[in-house]
């Protein structure tokens, strides 16, 4: 199970980047009682009979996992969604990408907490590989977007120390700013 949303988010821009995406566009909005999240990328999709099976548990991408051949991101999400009285949403088209969007109810007691989403950012934007990652984050008070190629055309790259410390505190400062 995941421990929070931010875990949830992490699994799916990864799923994105595995499904050979080169963008991959993350939008999260909070609103007084909503919670909307948005992952949408154009890596290889999904037919309709590979797209309900993603939602079996025990079912894997062929080569996705070497040991293994079950796949429970997408059918934790949706259990997670459902038990917290949201509501999810899967649409894929072969050569054309994925959209996959789900809701929480902020009120609800089943909610996961959500989590630190700059660190969980950032953590995804310094992976390695050329895709594009566009965070777009909103509140009621106000709004901010990030794009990993935007990072690493500032600071050189995310791989040193000194780089993502940098990256770690700009983060932080766009998500503070929405709060104040």
């Amino acid at each position: 199970m995941h421990a929070t949303i931010c875990d949830i988010i992490a699994d799916l821009v990864q799923n994105s980047v595995e499904a050979a995406a080169s963008l991959v566009d993350l939008d999260v909005q909070t609103e007084p009682d909503m919670l909307k999240i948005r992952v949408t990328d154009n890596g290889k999709g999904m037919d309709e009979a590979t797209l309900v099976k993603s939602l079996d548990p025990f079912y894997s991408e062929a080569g996705k996992h070497d040991h293994r051949r079950v796949g429970l991101g997408l059918p934790l999400l949706f259990q997670t969604v459902e038990a917290a009285g949201g509501k999810a949403d899967i649409r894929s088209q072969p050569g054309k990408g994925t959209t996959l969007e789900f809701t929480f109810d902020t009120r609800n007691i089943d909610m996961p907490p959500f989590g630190e989403l700059p660190d969980t950012a950032l953590l995804l934007m310094a992976s390695g590989g050329n895709h594009e990652l566009i965070l777009r984050r909103a509140t009621p008070n106000d709004a901010y977007t990030v794009r990993r190629s935007d990072l690493i055309a500032a600071l050189g790259d995310l791989e040193t120390s000194g780089n993502l410390v940098l990256a770690r505190q700009y983060m932080r400062s766009q998500e503070q700013n929405l709060i104040q």
